[in-house]
């Protein structure tokens, strides 16, 4: 597993490959008349999604998870801590959901199951959500919380080995972190490496997620222009502004990453062309391509994303070994 940059189609059995295109087809059939999201009160939508009336299952909340807070410069930050026995480093974790909807708290299985595979502390971070509180107040809470890691990870989880890590909107505030630790901080240096899922790169939106359409695959064209207008507040018409778009970023000194997306995903190129531009960068890189694969993936009850998560924490565990 190489960090040559170049992208990688994963090797699946047929039977997973085939399970999940069924399930695909299934999802994609049960959301077909799902109202726009647009026409739905966040807040609703929120309501269903902890119910699991949505894409995917009803949150579970596990006792190994326990929520803390710290202080931001806005006020709290929530914070779900997931922690194994014996903890060799710290995943801070930021959770997707297009800005608008998600918690920290929905995904307890995936992260612990994480925890204890790398024997990493698993920090999320419980950020603000838009449109209630638009651009920056998440990408502020995140950049608080990776600073109080920075400063306070060692005395709490006895290791200053960092990590970071999202999923979709996630994966884009994990890079803003980064680029805000660099540039404002001058503490890039103290992650070792980035874990992104089907990211969000270029609010602006890359070809494929214009192209698109309205097929209504947890994402559609449509729904992820509605994020994004949610998210941005009155910021609009700025969405290709290096300090909202990652990709329109200089990448320097960035960590090795790991970039993972499936091919039925509207958001594939903002993988494909953050992979070439972090590795022209001058940043080790892997991205890795999973077929038949939606967007949100790794949380989906399907054999593709297990090994998918067993890939992204060896790809974790490589960078504690590493001197």
């Amino acid at each position: 597993m190489a960090d040559t940059g170049e992208l990688h189609v994963v090797a699946l059995p047929e039977e997973t490959l085939e399970e999940s295109r069924r399930f695909v087809a299934d999802l994609e059939a049960r959301t077909k008349d799902d109202p726009p999201i647009a026409s739905v009160a966040p807040a609703r939508t929120r309501e269903l999604r902890a119910a699991g009336l949505g894409s995917f299952p009803a949150p579970v909340l596990l006792p190994q998870a326990a929520m803390r807070t710290i202080l931001g410069r806005s006020g709290e930050i929530g914070l779900r801590v997931v922690a194994p026995e014996a903890v060799r480093g710290v995943y801070l974790h930021i959770h997707g959901g297009g800005w608008v909807l998600g918690s920290a708290s929905e995904q307890d299985p995936m992260l612990l199951e994480l925890a204890e595979s790398v024997g990493v502390a698993v920090v999320s971070v419980e950020y603000r959500l838009a449109p209630e509180h638009p651009y920056p107040a998440a990408v502020e809470d995140c950049e608080d919380a990776a600073l109080w890691l920075v400063e306070h990870g060692a005395e709490e989880f006895g290791t200053q080995a960092l990590l970071i890590g999202g999923e979709s909107a996630g994966a884009h505030l994990a890079v803003s972190t980064l680029l805000r630790l660099r540039d404002r901080h001058g503490r890039i240096g103290d992650f070792l490496g980035a874990n992104l899922s089907y990211g969000v790169f270029d609010l602006s939106l890359t070809p494929s997620a214009r192209r698109w359409g309205t097929r209504n695959l947890v994402l559609s064209t449509p729904t992820m222009a509605w994020y994004v207008e949610m998210f941005l507040g009155e910021r609009r018409g700025t969405a290709a502004d290096p300090e909202l778009s990652p990709l329109h970023a200089d990448l320097s000194s960035m960590p090795p990453a790991l970039f993972s997306v499936g091919s039925e995903d509207l958001l594939l190129d903002d993988t494909v062309l953050m992979a070439a531009c972090w590795r022209e960068a001058g940043n080790p890189c892997r991205q890795e391509l999973y077929e038949s694969a939606p967007h949100g993936f790794l949380r989906l009850p399907i054999r593709l994303a297990a090994l998918a998560r067993e890939r992204q924490a060896a790809f974790l565990s490589d960078l504690l070994r590493e001197p």
